[in-house]
């Protein structure tokens, strides 16, 4: 029955970690922009992105990553024979590089904090990209264990995931491309 409890909250703990790294780098991208706005509403906005990302991080993002593990762990604990399989080793590697990740964006926190973070908007929202491709390959691995079909059917799904991203940043490279037309618009017809 252990094992089962191990399981559940595991997955809560991965729900709860994606969401906040989801949501934390976006705000990272707001943080960015905001210094394309006057004063001051650039320094109103960046020490609200600030509390916010603290915020988020401390209460939701991390106590998500601290129960994956520690449910990851308990579950090892219960069937260790499966360390024995490839898979799991692929996905332990795909959990360390969200690690990595994980702590570096407690890093950009800082350096934002202290305005010396000079990653753009667009640059942020390419960075939100890894934890979506992670989250994929731990899930598959996890599904498939050592049986991941690499036949036409995964190639699509790859393909679809990949179809997605390149969508999401044409999409936002369009949005911001509008902005300054209207920008441009706008100190027209003010002069």
């Amino acid at each position: 029955m252990a094992y089962f409890w191990f399981k559940a909250f595991h997955l809560i703990g991965v729900v709860v970690w994606f969401a906040g790294l989801f949501y934390l780098v976006r705000l990272f991208v707001y943080h960015a922009e905001a210094s394309q706005e006057p004063e001051p509403a650039q320094t109103i906005l960046k020490n609200q992105y600030q509390i916010m990302e603290k915020r988020l991080y401390n209460i939701i993002t991390t106590p998500g990553m601290i129960l994956t593990v520690a449910m990851a762990i308990g579950l090892l604990t219960k069937e260790p024979d499966v360390l024995k399989q490839p898979w799991i080793h692929l996905k332990l590697g795909a959990v360390l590089l969200l690690l990595i990740y994980h702590f570096f964006c407690a890093r950009i926190i800082k350096k934002l904090e202290k305005n010396e973070c000079n990653l753009t908007g667009q640059q942020f929202r390419a960075l939100n990209e890894a934890p979506t491709i992670l989250l994929v390959i731990i899930v598959l691995l996890a599904i498939f264990k050592n049986s991941l079909p690499l036949d036409a059917t995964t190639w699509l799904i790859a393909a679809l995931v990949l179809l997605m991203v390149v969508t999401i940043q044409l999409y936002a490279k369009k949005r911001r491309k509008d902005k300054e037309k209207e920008l441009l618009e706008q100190e027209l017809i003010a002069k």
